[in-house]
């Protein structure tokens, strides 16, 4: 069990403390559910109720509201932020998980496996493969051939790096995530498919966060690129040769086909489809469901979702845009007639 201080909390988190530094906190819990060996957070007034209502032992609050709270708390300019922090502090697992490979991994004979690496029985390393200080291999991870893997790293039971994948520094890859599958390239030889070889790699950057079931195609001939900071949920599909800019966070279920490039600092929302060959730039919000089918050159919220309705409405607007084709060419025909209409007649010659 990781016990920290208020006061240790203060020092790494920094803002303004209020109240006993040396309560000892245990872990982070919900204010409805926090003891008195937790800590609980909230982000603005509308919850003070909740708070005041608390058993936790201490807060991180928005520093406007510290004054106004019976329990210690850590005022700070964010304290969404200063929460996860203080939950990464305090549910960190370094403490219990063990040292070294275990008997049952297989590792090649030429793999560098580099200081404190940590790997679970099952996991398959294979030759030439780079494994950096202190990653940890999960149980039935598995690791190709010449693929390398940064410091730092945490790659969690049946995720897979294919060979020739880069991982970068400060990793995540959860359960079931598949980086470097082949993309999905074909050649129509007039009446079956031709597979194209895939020889390009997965190169993903620092401090990246893959999840479960999520795949990463490698590249056709040139690499799919992931940058530094990406977050990406579970169950996305990010076909051959896309690149993701950095600190760019896309939502569950969502699918990019290939050679799609992403901008820095987007949001993608879940389900979200986005077609191929297409630049996203930086900046963009896309809501969740919607349909990219052309570039995105300015940032801001974009989206294409119908909001929910009655069936029956929808039956009835389904029907509608059926005509949209035939309406508009009416209306064009119609605007036509009474722009000729109020044309002054043109005397006749004599």
């Amino acid at each position: 069990m990781t016990i920290v201080t208020l006061g240790e909390l203060h020092a790494h988190l920094g803002g303004h403390l209020r109240g006993d530094a040396n309560i000892a906190l245990t872990s982070v819990a919900s204010l409805e559910r926090a003891g008195p060996d937790q800590l609980g957070f909230l982000t603005s007034a509308k919850y003070l109720p909740q708070a005041r209502a608390s058993h936790a032992g201490a807060l991180i609050v928005p520093e406007a509201l510290a004054e106004t709270l019976p329990q210690p708390c850590l005022a700070v300019a964010n304290p969404h932020v200063a929460f996860a922090r203080a939950a990464a502090l305090l549910h960190d697992d370094a403490a219990v998980r063990g040292e070294g490979i275990h008997a049952a991994a297989m590792v090649a004979e030429d793999a560098f496996i580099g200081l404190d690496v940590h790997v679970d029985a099952g996991a398959v390393i294979g030759p030439g493969a780079v494994i950096g200080a202190r990653s940890r291999i999960g149980a039935l991870a598995v690791i190709g051939a010449g693929a390398r893997i940064g410091e730092d790293c945490l790659l969690h039971a049946h995720s897979t790096v294919q060979h020739g994948c880069i991982v970068g520094d400060r990793v995540v890859l959860h359960p079931g995530s598949v980086i470097g599958a082949d993309g999905f390239g074909l050649a129509w030889d007039g009446d079956h498919w031709v597979k194209v070889p895939q020889v390009g790699r997965v190169v993903i950057g620092n401090d990246v966060e893959v999840g479960a079931n999520t795949t990463i195609d490698r590249g056709a001939l040139d690499d799919t690129i992931i940058e530094d900071g990406v977050k990406l949920d579970n169950l996305i599909q990010i076909a051959h040769n896309c690149r993701i800019g950095r600190h760019t966070a896309i939502a569950g279920c969502t699918g990019i086909a290939g050679s799609t490039r992403i901008g820095a600092y987007c949001q993608i929302g879940g389900a979200a489809m986005i077609v191929g060959h297409i630049e996203i730039c930086d900046r963009v919000i896309v809501s969740g469901g919607s349909l990219v089918a052309k570039d995105i050159r300015e940032p801001g919220t974009y989206t294409s979702v119908l909001p929910l309705m009655p069936h029956r409405d929808w039956l009835r607007n389904a029907a509608h845009v059926r005509h949209l084709d035939h309406l508009a060419q009416r209306i064009r025909h119609l605007e036509s007639f009474a722009k000729n209409a109020s044309q002054p007649i043109e005397p006749a010659e004599k």
